[in-house]
This record gives C-alpha cells, sequence and structure tokens, in this order.
C-alpha cells in the first residue's frame, strides 16, 4: 500500500489536473493550458529556448526534491532568455514520469516551477506542455521571451576596448556539486540525502546554489537597454563560455584574477550558477554588473586570465566529461 497514490495509480486527466492548479498563469498568456497550443502576447522578437534534464546525469533524487528540480528546471531556461536580453513570458514544460513516481513529488516539482518563475521573472509561467510514462525522471523545458521592441544581445558583439563584465555568483554552484559528490554518496558510489545539520552555513549556500540557481534574470534587460554589445549565460564556466563568446565575437577576453574571487579557478571552471556575463563600451557598465576584464583583439587564444593564455580547466562539456557523475 503506497503512502500516497503514484503516477501509475492516477489518470493522465489527474495528473495534468494537478500540476496545472499549482503553476500559476503568464501575464502574457492569451491562452494557456487546455487547448491544443498556448498563445502568447508579444510586444517585440519571441526569443526561445530549451533545456532538458534526465536523472542521472542532470540530477539525483536523492540529493533534489520536487520543488529543487522543478525550480532548477525554470531557473536554467529563464537565464538563457535573460541572457538575449528579453523578458521571461511563458514555459512550456513536457514530463516523462515513471509510474512509481510519488505523485506528491511531481505536484511539488509544479510548484517549483511556479516559485521560481515567482521570484526571479514575475509574470513569466508555466502555458503548457506535455506529459508521458517513462522508466527514466526528464524535465524539458522551452521558454519563451519578449525582446520588447529591442534587438536581441547576441554573443557575436563584442568589441576591443568593451569592458567584460559579470552579474551573479561565479564558483558556488560548482562547490556545492562538489560536496555533494564528497560527502553525500554511499560506499556503492549512490547517491544519499543531504544531512544539513552536518553542513556549515556558507556549504549550505553552495549546496542550495547548486540545486536552486539564483540567476539574476531581471539584469537581462537591464544590459539590453545599457547598450551591451554581447552577453551569454554562464552554464559551462566562465572559462569555457568566455572562449565561447570569444570566438563568437572574433575577440580576446582578457579577465582579471583579483577580479575573480577568492578561489579564481573555481570561478574559471565551475558552472551552474547561471551568472550573465556580458560586454559593454567603458563607461556603459549598469548597476548589478561588475567589471572582470577587457575584450582585446583577437591573438592566438580566445581567453586570457591577466594577459596571459588560461592553461587551466576549460569547464564542463557533457560529452567529453560525463561519466555517469554529472550535474546534481
Amino acid at each position: 500500500m503506497h503512502d500516497e497514490p503514484t503516477v501509475g495509480d492516477l489518470s493522465e486527466r489527474e495528473i495534468l489536473r494537478r500540476i496545472v492548479s499549482r503553476t500559476g498563469r503568464a501575464q502574457a498568456a492569451m491562452l494557456g493550458p487546455g487547448d491544443d497550443a498556448a498563445v502568447i502576447r508579444t510586444t517585440g522578437s519571441v526569443v526561445a529556448t530549451t533545456d532538458t534534464l534526465i536523472e542521472g546525469p542532470d540530477f539525483r533524487r536523492a540529493w533534489s526534491s520536487g520543488y529543487d528540480l522543478g525550480w532548477k528546471a525554470a531557473a536554467v531556461n529563464l537565464a538563457d532568455i535573460a541572457a538575449m536580453g528579453a523578458r521571461p513570458t511563458a514555459l512550456l514544460v513536457a514530463l516523462a514520469i515513471p509510474n512509481d513516481t510519488p505523485i506528491g513529488y511531481v505536484e511539488r516539482l509544479a510548484d517549483g516551477l511556479r516559485d521560481a518563475c515567482d521570484a526571479l521573472a514575475p509574470g513569466c509561467a508555466v502555458v503548457g506542455g506535455d506529459l508521458a510514462q517513462s522508466a527514466t525522471l526528464t524535465v524539458a523545458v522551452t521558454a519563451l521571451g519578449d525582446t520588447e521592441g529591442r534587438d536581441p544581445v547576441r554573443r557575436s558583439g563584442a568589441r576591443e576596448g568593451d569592458v567584460v563584465a559579470i552579474a551573479g555568483e561565479m564558483g558556488v554552484a560548482a562547490r556545492g556539486l562538489g560536496m555533494l559528490f564528497g560527502r553525500f554518496r554511499g560506499g556503492a558510489g549512490e547517491a544519499i540525502p543531504v544531512r544539513p545539520a552536518e553542513l556549515g552555513e556558507s556549504d549550505r549556500a553552495a549546496i542550495d546554489m547548486q540545486l536552486r540557481p539564483q540567476p539574476p534574470i531581471g539584469l537581462g534587460p537591464v544590459a539590453a537597454v545599457s547598450g551591451a554589445s554581447a552577453m551569454m549565460d554562464i552554464s559551462d564556466g566562465l572559462a569555457l563560455d568566455a572562449s565561447r563568446l570569444a570566438d563568437a565575437s572574433g575577440v580576446a577576453l582578457d579577465l582579471s584574477s583579483a577580479a575573480l574571487g577568492a578561489d579564481p579557478e573555481l570561478a574559471l571552471r565551475g558552472g551552474e550558477d547561471h551568472a550573465l556575463l556580458a560586454t559593454f563600451a567603458p563607461g556603459a557598465l549598469p548597476p548589478g554588473f561588475r567589471e572582470i576584464g577587457v575584450v582585446r583583439a583577437r591573438g592566438a587564444d580566445p581567453l586570457l586570465v591577466d594577459g596571459s593564455a588560461h592553461a587551466g580547466g576549460s569547464g564542463w562539456d557533457p560529452y567529453r566529461d560525463w561519466d555517469g557523475h554529472g550535474g546534481a
């Protein structure tokens, strides 16, 4: 006898009712869940992105509650919309769920989606999606955004002499992931639940940042209005993502190690904080962004640190790095 119903005990209609009743309403939705497709009001270009979280390579249920998973699934997509200088307007969520999943886990996932939108991108909400049965819990989110009449901010606009700046944290989520793998696994390497009593305040904050990222979504449009020449979300580590922006723009980014915090290498390698990396003309840095370097003419290397090519780890690449022990 189950303590609560599982997904396999309920009909698709009942599961959807429980999800939709918890996810709120998007301000831009002219038509939300219930029809074949949603209809979203927009005043500028529509920006769209998608991201998938799969149990195993992307999260562990022993570490991530349903609420954590819903929050993270929303946050990582909202960050990509913000990185284009757009305002997030709506999420489409596809869930593939094992039949033995307690329905309460799914309800809390819906709560996390709603609360992440309310906290990070007020007015944005789930407007539709899909539900399927699967042996592996999978959450696929498509996010939509509105440029509000502005041109989107691309990765390819950085110019020599621009200031390199960042909004948000660097390396904190990676430190949290390191603690999860270092302290909360069993003898066979399996994930075991986090024991908060064993953690100090700083360690708890790092794990929270890994499980429930806090990207500065509202600063994406701020950067666009302030004339950002290029911008992107830092998901795979500052070193790798800064190199991507430099390659797209045909320049080199020269970062100052003194501006990267107490552990510059962790800031460079660590990912999943979902900070916003942007470039601005000198004197145009908006509030919320802090200077970390300068754009230089392209040489042999896309990324420099204190004027020299960066020789450390290059960040997270799921096709190169995943060995069954990926994100949390």
